[in-house]
């Protein structure tokens, strides 16, 4: 096996097209296909079946996905430990983050590492965690920052620690003026929250379930940014990351983001 054929293999696994992986890795598409049957050759097996829209993962295409991406995350880990070995570091870094971390924790961090590895290129790559998670496992990122992530054997987790979670309300709205909220004060509460594909929607549910809670959802969002914005036009109230209150300037709202009983890993 040679690590361009693992490398192929898994983005027509993430792409589900042979064109598209082809583009995704910048190979004509012939020259691919042609190191895919290589590749199956190599195995004794197909990897794939192929459908006249798609392709679809044979039973010996699933049993090796998973080791060339451990494969390909451990040459990406062998190359970086080589390259810390030199004077002065320099090449590429890739890091991802979901949108309810990057915008508030990436700009102090980027500053702190340029002053450290001024020759280092950082690559931003903001998504949701899932497409995080399998950039990460597709050695597209070198490391990411998310609040949740399932167990992976390709994947090494490290917690960071705990944000808490507040409730955002407009200015004037009953619960602005608490000092923390309780999970039964918002039981007649209208919700803004991020649309579900988001971690923090999720917990957000999570959270609301746990009590059995089922407000009502006025509207999904994509952005934390604009949820503040609707909340502060009086539309209904949402959970957000503390961080997301300490960096981001509110119009037509005060301190009104009162802390909740909870916490986000």
């Amino acid at each position: 096996m040679e690590i361009h054929q693992l490398r192929y293999f898994v983005a027509v696994v993430e792409e589900g097209s042979f064109s598209r992986a082809a583009a995704k890795v910048r190979v004509a598409q012939p020259s691919l296909s042609q190191q895919i049957r290589k590749l199956e050759a190599e195995v004794g097996q197909p990897l794939f079946d192929r459908l006249p829209r798609s392709v679809v993962l044979t039973e010996a295409g699933r049993c090796l996905i998973d080791y060339a991406r451990q494969i390909l995350a451990s040459i990406g880990d062998a190359q970086r430990c080589v390259d810390e070995l030199k004077a002065d570091v320099s090449g590429k870094l890739a890091v991802g983050a979901i949108p309810t971390i990057a915008p508030y924790v990436l700009p102090e961090l980027v500053v702190t590492f340029h002053k450290h590895y001024p020759e280092v290129t950082l690559e931003i790559v903001e998504d949701v965690t899932q497409g995080i998670s399998r950039r990460v496992e597709a050695g597209e990122l070198d490391v990411a920052l998310a609040s949740t992530c399932q167990q992976s054997p390709t994947l090494r987790r490290e917690s960071l620690g705990n944000e808490p979670l507040l409730a955002l309300v407009p200015e004037g709205h009953p619960l602005a003026k608490k000092s923390q909220v309780e999970l039964d004060d918002l039981k007649s509460q209208r919700f803004l929250l991020l649309h579900e594909m988001h971690c923090l929607s999720q917990q957000v549910h999570h959270l609301l379930e746990s009590r059995r809670l089922r407000p009502e959802i006025a509207l999904a969002g994509s952005q934390l940014g604009t949820i503040a914005n609707m909340v502060a036009a009086e539309i209904g109230i949402s959970i957000v990351p503390q961080m997301m209150v300490k960096h981001q300037a509110i119009p037509r709202m005060r301190q009104s983001a009162v802390r909740f009983a909870r916490s986000r890993t």
